[in-house]
């Protein structure tokens, strides 16, 4: 809007007074600056990211996103064979088959997350170095890009449960279905906040890069995600059960299985627990970003 004459506040002479936007870019933040209306603002940002993510990661490729359909289908037809058919491991009466796809599905979308926010201060050091906006918006932008991975490995697992149930196999899937958003926003929060402590505790500890992918296989083996809680001895059923990422997989497959062990109580204190362990990592992430161009 015209107004008044005004001086400028940088070059000292009059102009007119057009209102425009100011961004104060400074490295003084407090522990709880963490800029939530300036993320929102990035949301073209992000949806620009996803794009980027989405065309590379398929660039090049043979088969392009169906990979996204062979890959579950291999790991889960992987799993029948190893820890169903040699090892014997339990499944609740459930197909062996869906028992583990169900399982994979859930957690290549955790895994994939998780690994690639853990690396988005050295991956994307050069593009960070350059250019200003909120350092969130990439590890928001991966969490939100591979929903499309989910999304396509969900669909083939439906069609698959179709099969199954139309072959006369059985197939109980229950309410706790409905909650599958819920059950990703949960994977999602909990991936992301990881991801961002890890993140911001490389820029110091540069080997910690490459223990994540270790760390989580390893976690995969502690959470019920090849087998049921139940089949974990009662002695050590309290381990498990301290995992906030079990009631998550245990609804999960509750809800297309009818197989679990799981109440709303345990979803909530997971998602409880994903809120705290979510706002600690914004937090140090925020505290962290101001300097590690320094140290990256």
């Amino acid at each position: 809007m015209w107004g008044r004459p005004r001086k400028d506040a940088v070059s000292g002479r009059e102009g007119l007074g057009i209102s425009r936007p100011l961004t104060v870019i400074s490295s003084h933040r407090g522990w709880f600056d963490w800029r939530l209306r300036q993320l929102w603002g990035c949301r073209d940002l992000i949806s620009l990211f996803v794009r980027r993510d989405f065309v590379t990661y398929y660039k090049q490729t043979i088969l392009g996103p169906a990979w996204h359909v062979f890959q579950p289908l291999l790991t889960t037809l992987t799993y029948t064979v190893i820890f169903g058919k040699l090892a014997g491991l339990p499944t609740n009466g459930a197909p062996p088959f869906l028992f583990y796809m169900v399982g994979s599905v859930a957690w290549n979308y955790f895994a994939a997350s998780l690994n690639k926010t853990a690396s988005t201060f050295i991956a994307n050091a050069d593009l960070l170095g350059k250019v200003y906006f909120h350092r969130l918006a990439i590890p928001v932008s991966v969490v939100i890009s591979n929903l499309i991975a989910f999304g396509i490995q969900l669909g083939t697992l439906l069609v698959i449960l179709i099969a199954f149930s139309v072959s006369g196999d059985p197939v109980h899937m229950t309410a706790f279905a409905f909650l599958t958003p819920v059950y990703l926003l949960m994977l999602a929060g909990y991936a992301l906040s990881g991801g961002i402590i890890v993140c911001a505790l490389t820029t110091r500890y540069r080997d910690l890069i490459h223990l994540i992918t270790f760390g989580v296989q390893l976690l995969m083996y502690a959470t019920p995600v090849i087998y049921p809680v139940s089949a974990v001895p009662a002695r050590y059923r309290w381990v498990a059960e301290l995992n906030p990422l079990t009631p998550v997989m245990e609804g999960f497959r509750l809800g297309f299985l009818g197989v679990g062990t799981v109440d709303m109580q345990q979803l909530a204190a997971s998602f409880g627990i994903m809120l705290v362990l979510l706002s600690i990592g914004v937090m140090l992430f925020s505290h962290v970003e101001r300097t590690f161009m320094d140290t990256v």
